[in-house]
């Protein structure tokens, strides 16, 4: 299991609360003793972990923690609450070769505030989730369960053995967000950066829908768009 180092408090808070246990030590120079940094520090002296603090625990000057990656679940474990679920509703994302951990931390950041119930990614021409995913998601990959998988057309047939409707997001698709209906449990599919949504993926789609602008933009950002996505289907 390979350590990341960690520069963001309350991604590291997160990891203290969920899973101490992956926590191998924190370090923060008395400069930094402050704010969120000393609320680290009293959680893990908590929990029993290691805290270098004053000017031998800087490194290059700066706060941070190493701690090993979180695992990934199972894909069966992914979609285990679809299938048990009474109401019809719910919410889960695919990241469909998004390449750019700044997008791929925003987007768990999302997920985790609007309480998405589990995101899929693929392991190919994907951004891995680095030490950049983690802090930039705040705290977000600690709260939602994830699953990488190399076949996503498989994970798709899987998800709707579970219950779930195939939702695609596109610029170019017929249908608006708005038209999408609330009552069913969707796995929302979020394209690569520049391409999109992969050919394949798209045909996998049960529905396909674009986000309306009024403005002389023609397209968003994809953690941006997810954000409009999620929040529109989670209200």
């Amino acid at each position: 299991m390979m350590s990341l180092i960690l520069r963001n408090p309350h991604s590291i808070l997160a990891a203290l609360e969920a899973r101490p246990q992956d926590v191998r030590e924190v370090w923060v120079p008395s400069k930094a003793l402050a704010g969120s940094w000393s609320q680290v520090v009293r959680l893990a002296q908590d929990r029993r972990i290691g805290v270098r603090s004053g000017e031998e625990g800087a490194r290059m000057g700066l706060a941070g923690a190493k701690i090993s990656e979180k695992e990934p679940i199972s894909l069966e474990g992914l979609f285990q609450e679809a299938r048990q679920r009474k109401n019809g509703k719910g919410l889960w994302l695919a990241l469909d070769s998004l390449q750019d951990p700044q997008n791929v931390g925003a987007i768990f950041r999302v997920a985790a505030f609007f309480e998405v119930q589990g995101i899929l990614m693929t392991q190919e021409r994907s951004a891995s989730l680095t030490s950049t995913v983690y802090d930039v998601a705040s705290g977000g990959v600690e709260c939602v369960p994830f699953s990488i998988q190399t076949n996503l057309q498989r994970a798709f047939e899987k998800a709707k053995e579970s219950g779930l409707w195939i939702l695609g997001a596109s610029e170019h698709a017929t249908d608006d967000l708005k038209s999408i209906p609330r009552d069913r449990p969707w796995l929302l599919v979020i394209g690569n950066e520049e391409k999109g949504l992969r050919r394949l993926t798209g045909e996998a789609c049960d529905v396909m829908c674009r986000i309306s602008g009024t403005g002389k933009v023609g397209s968003l950002n994809a953690a941006v768009a997810a954000g409009i996505l999620i929040h529109q289907l989670t209200a």
